[in-house]
């Protein structure tokens, strides 16, 4: 699995830290999705997938 974010799309909302706190993060001072994992392990696709569905921006890429 590969993940892209656009940090210039991004709206800070934070949804995907919390569907998957070990892939993604936020910046402190704005909120900007931070991509601390780019090619997480397969059995965390269900939950980077629901990372991107749930992202308001649009801003996650996922390809499997």
């Amino acid at each position: 699995m590969r993940i892209t974010v656009d940090q210039d799309r991004c709206c800070g909302s934070g949804q995907c830290a919390l569907a998957a706190p070990d892939v993604f993060d936020q910046r402190d001072e704005d909120g900007v999705v931070v991509l601390l994992n780019p090619s997480p392990a397969a059995e965390r696709l269900a939950d980077v997938t629901d990372a991107a569905a749930v992202c308001p921006a649009s801003a996650i890429t996922v390809e499997p």
